[in-house]
């Protein structure tokens, strides 16, 4: 397949501009295309990686990505999708967070050869220019009606839109002009909010450059899950690129555990592999669904391709010991990575504690009773290692790192004794 063919049966072109002219142009030369994202955190999450993931498809196709970290925009704030005004940032923490990002999305591109990529910062063109050549040399180009008929703005008109919001999409209008000007830069993808923002600045570029001027527009699905919730949302919140926000264990945990009706789209969506594999891999959901093997495919291309290896090698660790409850290969760093979300109970630091009034007062048994017949019957585990001793004392000889000890009734059901 060629590139728009592949596209397409991905599921991942939603509107495009010219679709006819698009297709020439992709056949006739190497085109240089943008994606761009506004500093809001520090970090992406991975709501916002499709578009990005999408431009590193045309780099693999010979096109040339242009990357843009928005330093001016990001100061003003984007109104797509929003139902209120954005809550302004101070200059000095959008600088920091357009590094953050900028950091993380070269990691997803060739940065060499002919059509390695070009990290750009929009700050460095428009915070130049000044209020009358703002107003006389783009707001000229751009009227109120048209402004007033794009979606994002005439959303918000009942409930109110600053000046400052208004104008954002003149301002990315800008960025496409002047990467077109400077970089040849021919085409702009984003998610389907940006279609009015994309749009404006194909009327400033055929209205600001010669009647030769052609530059084309595409956008690509907002992600859902099957069950209509929002995608990339888990109830710790977003699921972010940068490790501290969301570890690489809790971002492969995140696509191992997609569905069964999502996965194959999210495949086709995120991944690079090819069409005969995720064929295979879509034949095994309905055939064999209890092997996970796309969900495993998803979650290891993933993270790989987020984290690196060593990141991805760590999480099948944890989840292959947490999975068998053999926790002896897993250093004291990678049990507490996987059990930092299961309950927990405090014991006073000093204190040696029989194992049946740990089990209770912890509520890992209902009774005395039953905390005996667990400890009995096998049902009870200490940091892997099963205990059948109902004598067994918690003390510094069961502690992992001095700080914890990990319990285990039954076959899944885990427990962490902390001491404070």
């Amino acid at each position: 397949m060629d590139l728009l063919q592949d596209l397409q049966w991905r599921g991942i072109i939603y509107q495009q501009t010219d679709e006819a002219g698009m297709k020439e142009l992709l056949e006739k030369e190497s085109v240089s295309l943008y994606c761009g994202a506004d500093p809001t955190a520090d970090s992406l999450h991975i709501g916002h990686l499709l578009p990005f993931l999408t431009m590193k498809r045309f780099q693999e196709h010979g096109h040339r990505p242009v990357v843009l970290v928005g330093g001016a925009t990001g100061q003003i704030g984007d109104p797509s999708g929003k139902k209120e005004e954005r809550q302004l940032q101070t200059r000095e923490q959008v600088e920091y967070n357009v590094e953050a990002i900028k950091k993380q999305l070269e990691k997803l591109y060739t940065a060499e050869g002919d059509n390695k990529a070009i990290m750009v910062n929009n700050l460095d063109w428009i915070g130049q220019i000044d209020m009358i050549t703002f107003l006389r040399d783009y707001g000229k180009h751009i009227g109120v009606n048209y402004m007033l008929a794009k979606d994002t703005i005439s959303s918000r008109l009942e409930t109110g839109i600053s000046y400052t919001e208004f104008t954002y999409t003149i301002l990315q209008a800008m960025d496409f002009n002047h990467l077109y000007k400077e970089f040849n830069c021919k085409l702009q993808i984003g998610g389907s909010d940006q279609w009015g923002n994309i749009t404006t600045g194909l009327e400033l570029i055929r209205k600001m450059n010669d009647e030769e001027a052609k530059a084309f527009g595409m956008t690509i699905p907002l992600v859902t899950k099957a069950d209509g919730t929002k995608f990339g949302k888990t109830e710790g919140g977003a699921v972010w690129l940068d490790p501290e926000k969301t570890s690489p264990y809790e971002f492969y945990q995140f696509w191992i555990n997609t569905t069964d009706a999502d996965v194959v789209k999210y495949l086709k969506f995120f991944t690079f592999l090819d069409k005969e594999t995720i064929d295979g891999l879509e034949k095994a959901v309905e055939e064999e669904p209890h092997l996970r093997a796309a969900q495993k495919a998803l979650a290891e291309e993933m993270t790989g391709m987020i984290h690196g290896k060593e990141a991805l090698d760590q999480s099948k660790r944890i989840t292959a010991a947490l999975f068998s409850g053999d926790l002896k290969s897993l250093s004291c760093a990678e049990i507490r990575e996987g059990f930092k979300d299961v309950p927990t109970h405090q014991v006073e630091e000093g204190q040696s504690i029989n194992l049946v009034d740990v089990l209770v007062d912890a509520k890992i048994s209902s009774s005395k009773r039953q905390a005996r017949e667990d400890v009995t019957n096998g049902a009870v585990y200490i940091n892997g290692e099963r205990v059948q001793d109902l004598g067994f004392e918690l003390n510094a000889s069961v502690r992992l790192d001095n700080e914890f000890t990990i319990i285990r009734r039954g076959k899944k059901k885990y427990f962490m004794i902390q001491y404070a």
